[in-house]
């Protein structure tokens, strides 16, 4: 059978610009459809200006902890509309990129939604379009839980376009992104509460992680309410009150809901034509990102692996080289890094002490805590906290963690070690840097 295309590619995020780039590289024929701007949540809604709005939020920090070291300035003020414009202009600036990149690569954009109508066919705006391969790349989306005045909610989505910044603002929910725009929202000057229904913020880390940034959050005036169930929202004149089974919890400018998010697969067609979908609406897929159906593959978001740009573009390029190259790799996700910029950063590779303890039984644990040089001066309280687990047996390191300034930076570097098998001898071998924070990694006793 002829087709219009070797791979018609439905979503043009980052996984798939990737996958579309790629497989064009290997002298495929391509089309990728796209029914937002080119550049997906990463680009538009998410990574990049979320990690603008994460270095605005730490100028605040800087600027106090130069008085410490001499220097002296006037009047600091922060315009949202400003920082608005120029974020604004950057995002532009990458989403025309993006979409050259595709050009220069001979990759056909189809403006709109793309249907799956059946194994080998994709309609977009009534028009039919055949392929050999489909790959779904269509990420994922905020969810909200249905509960009474739900609608008066704000998702991650809209934070990046809010007129003027709330000056008095609540966050439900307790995982990366909430803590992440509590930090940034208190950096630019906003009051801000998070209300968590679990016992203890970023469920997922390790603990001793969640309990470190929990607590500097706390001391920086971020009001964190565990164990608060949210049970409706009300508009009143003054803003949106929060309310649980216990009465009123307290009225703000505006509430993000920040309680986790889904695939994108809702009216795609997947089902109709045989995928398989789990629970949560993730397509289904092996190691190789194939669907219950041949001919239709999913990378990214839109599976149940983490939810993590890096994932979906390392997805992206193993689907390419195994549908159009001369070899082809599972994907493996053992050793996945992340990081959660919040201020202090979290980052982390590898096991928690928990599930070290499930997988070996009773691992080694190195801890350390200290104040960075950097505060010696600033006066500020700050704590820098890293923590090493090992297999006992083997000596491997099969778990890094870190909450401190640079952490994502620091763990990076960690992390190809920690991938490869390093053993805590080796790290005892390293010599460090100093003075860096980085150095306690290779000292630890």
């Amino acid at each position: 059978m002829e087709f219009d295309y070797d791979l018609f590619v439905i979503g043009a995020g980052s996984g798939g610009v990737r996958l579309s780039r790629r497989a064009a590289a290997f002298g495929a024929r391509v089309a990728v459809a796209e029914e937002g701007r080119i550049g997906g949540t990463c680009v538009v809604r998410g990574c990049i200006p979320k990690k603008l709005l994460v270095y605005a939020s730490r100028y605040r920090d800087e600027l106090e902890d130069a008085a410490g070291y001499g220097w002296r300035f006037g009047e600091a003020r922060f315009s949202w509309s400003d920082f608005r414009r120029a974020k604004d202009q950057e995002v532009a600036r990458l989403v025309s990129i993006y979409a050259n990149l595709l050009a220069q690569a001979g990759v056909e954009v189809v403006q709109g939604r793309a249907v799956v109508v059946d194994p080998h066919t994709v309609e977009v705006a009534h028009r039919l379009y055949t392929a050999r391969h489909i790959a779904i790349a269509t990420g994922s989306t905020p969810t909200l839980p249905a509960i009474p005045g739900i609608e008066h909610a704000l998702t991650s989505n809209a934070m990046f376009e809010l007129p003027e910044l709330p000056q008095h603002m609540a966050i439900v929910g307790g995982g990366y992104i909430a803590a992440e725009f509590a930090c940034i929202l208190e950096g630019l000057g906003c009051r801000v509460d998070m209300w968590y229904r679990g016992d203890q913020i970023l469920r997922g880390f390790d603990d001793d992680v969640r309990d470190a940034v929990a607590a500097q959050m706390s001391a920086r005036g971020i009001g964190i309410h565990v164990r608060s169930d949210i049970s409706a929202l009300e508009r009143h004149a003054g803003g949106v009150a929060l309310n649980s089974r216990e009465g009123l919890l307290g009225q703000y400018d505006a509430v993000l809901y920040a309680t986790g998010r889904i695939p994108q697969t809702r009216g795609l067609g997947l089902e109709e034509v045989g995928v398989a979908l789990d629970q949560d609406g993730a397509v289904e897929v092996d190691a190789w990102s194939a669907s219950s159906v041949p001919s239709i593959h999913a990378i990214g978001d839109v599976t149940a692996r983490p939810q993590l740009t890096p994932v979906a573009t390392r997805d992206a390029g193993l689907l390419a080289l195994r549908l159009f190259g001369e070899t082809s790799r599972a994907a493996d996700y053992d050793y996945v890094p992340t990081a959660v910029f919040t201020t202090p950063e979290v980052a982390t590779v590898g096991m928690t002490e928990a599930e070290a303890k499930r997988c070996y039984g009773q691992p080694e644990i190195f801890r350390t805590s200290f104040r960075p040089l950097l505060h010696t001066l600033s006066g500020r309280s700050e704590r820098t906290f890293m923590k090493l687990v090992v297999d006992r047996e083997s000596q491997r390191v099969v778990g890094a963690h870190m909450v401190g300034k640079d952490a994502a930076e620091i763990i990076q570097g960690i992390a190809i070690a920690v991938g490869a098998g390093v053993t805590k001898a080796q790290f005892d071998a390293t010599i460090g840097i100093h003075p860096t924070a980085a150095e306690e990694f290779v000292t630890m006793v």
